[in-house]
């Protein structure tokens, strides 16, 4: 989606919004109107009543999709908080995520009440009402029925956080993308279809309620085979809606003025950074905008954009830098004061002594680890602007303002402390064992026991993704590296290496020797 000149960044999202709630409803209404035809008692007048359901599930599913892995508040948390507010007034302040993350609760709940309203009108609608003379009680059955696999459906997608925006790999067509999706959302629905029929049969059955069926057996079996034919259209309703929203919000969004405009050549990277200064960080359209700015950095489509980067005062880029390198320093921190930098003797000493399957660095990290995406574009966007600067760099602001160094000195900082977490641990040894004075022995720590928090953690899934963030971190160092490959080599014989790629103030993670040493494993390519 382009924007022009008079276009703000925030109209984004709003135009997204609309143009989902649009699209959605073809699909939507195809379906309706195709199962409408093939069961008994379905009619069009049953449309009326199923659009404006859907339209709520459809605008709430949009409210709580976010492409920030957020944490809800869990019941009991709120409960608490809750019963503190109402019988002790002067308690502790709130954290500071506690809005948000009470704002998402309250939106989780909202859209599971939506799922089953909307669940309750389209089985009304598409199941309808079998014999007249059973009247109220049979929409009541059924709709009842609906309720459930509607409040099933809401649960399913919470707990299964299929709310987060996953971005793409490949960034293709909508069309081409929604019709790649469409098989399978096809077996999700007739999966969880086949569940939810069997599930709001035996909870039927199993609670009290005043909708009892009093008819013929042979009855009883045509009225299931049409509700779950009414139920395998509902949900895959519901899943074409979810993929037609993933589909429309994770497309890329062109920040930037159209070529050939006066701001295309005074300022071309405005609308790029005030998205990324001044939106919300866990926004979409932040997102969006560091999806754009990865784009920008590793194609050459888009390369008079990335030449704005490079203008002669080094401010541009200098902003571009640190956009990027915020999200990288924050995990850093935060798995800084998960785990405790290694190099600490009173942090080591800690580590050693708490026991071999104490859980909390992974409870503490896992928020963080989560957001793999953004970090992953950070990381690939500063590798690829310092490898491009060798060549595209006319005025040397990449090296002048010291943002090579930031930015290798921040990449290995944030990977020693991933690999700190992965169990990787580091060890300075006696100049006797090693050649250097500041020489590192990268290897696990063998105190003779074995250790089983590590090995927990490397199976589960929170270190699936720091092996895959430590994989872009590596990747991305390689590639600064292999582009001023030559450069580093002399630096190295003439002791600037140290002086030119890492800075001189003691890092995030770690030591100065120890990102010295790491740089020294990339340039000879043994760094594993």
């Amino acid at each position: 989606m382009s924007q022009s000149g008079t276009t703000t960044p925030h109209l984004v999202l709003k135009n997204r919004f609309l143009s989902y709630l649009i699209w959605q409803s073809i699909p939507s209404s195809l379906i309706f109107l195709f199962f409408s035809s093939l069961l008994p008692h379905s009619s069009l007048c049953y449309f009326l009543l199923f659009l404006p359901f859907h339209l709520l599930f459809s605008a709430t599913l949009s409210l709580v999709s976010s492409p920030h892995p957020l944490r809800p508040l869990s019941p009991l948390h709120l409960a608490t908080r809750l019963l503190r507010f109402l019988f002790i007034p002067a308690t502790a302040p709130h954290p500071a995520d506690f809005r948000a993350r009470l704002r998402l609760s309250l939106a989780f709940f909202l859209f599971v009440a939506a799922s089953a309203a909307s669940g309750f009108a389209a089985a009304v609608s598409l199941a309808g009402v079998a014999p007249i003379r059973d009247g109220f009680w049979a929409i009541g059955r059924v709709g009842f029925r609906g309720f459930l696999i509607g409040s099933l459906f809401g649960f399913h997608y919470v707990f299964k956080r299929r709310w987060v925006l996953d971005f793409p790999i490949i960034q293709r067509p909508p069309f081409f993308s929604f019709k790649m999706g469409v098989p399978s959302a096809t077996r999700r629905a007739f999966k969880l279809s086949t569940v939810a029929f069997l599930f709001s049969a035996v909870l039927l059955e199993v609670l009290p309620h005043p909708f009892n069926y009093g008819i013929a057996t042979r009855r009883f079996f045509a009225e299931q085979i049409i509700f779950y034919v009414a139920s395998f259209a509902i949900f895959l309703c519901w899943e074409l809606t979810h993929h037609l929203h993933w589909v429309l919000h994770t497309k890329r969004s062109i920040f930037a003025p159209p070529k050939g405009s006066a701001a295309a050549e005074t300022n071309p990277s405005e609308h790029l950074l005030s998205a990324l200064e001044e939106s919300n960080p866990t926004s979409l359209l932040r997102y969006l905008a560091y999806l754009d700015l990865c784009m920008v950095c590793e194609n050459n489509v888009d390369t008079w954009r990335r030449a704005g980067f490079f203008e002669e005062t080094g401010e541009t880029y200098k902003r571009v830098i640190a956009v990027c390198l915020r999200p990288l320093e924050h995990l850093v921190t935060k798995l800084g004061e998960g785990l405790g930098n290694s190099v600490d003797k009173p942090a080591q000493l800690s580590n050693q002594l708490s026991s071999p399957t104490d859980p909390r660095p992974d409870s503490k990290c896992v928020e963080e680890l989560y957001n793999f995406q953004l970090y992953a574009w950070c990381s690939r966007t500063v590798a690829s602007l310092t490898a491009f600067s060798r060549k595209e760099d006319k005025f040397g602001v990449a090296q002048l303002s010291g943002s090579n160094a930031a930015v290798v000195s921040t990449l290995i900082s944030c990977l020693l402390a991933v690999e700190n977490f992965m169990g990787k641990k580091t060890n300075l040894q006696s100049p006797n064992q090693l050649l250097g004075p500041a020489g590192i022995k990268w290897a696990t720590i063998n105190s003779g026991r074995v250790d089983v928090a590590a090995g927990k953690r490397r199976s589960g899934p929170v270190n699936s993704k720091a092996y895959a963030i430590a994989d872009v971190l590596k990747t991305s160092i390689y590639q600064i590296v292999s582009a001023f490959h030559d450069e580093m080599l002399a630096g190295a014989k003439g002791n600037l290496l140290e002086k030119d790629w890492i800075t001189s103030g003691k890092p995030l993670f770690g030591t100065r020797e120890m990102l010295i040493q790491k740089l020294r494993l990339f340039l000879d390519f043994r760094a594993t």
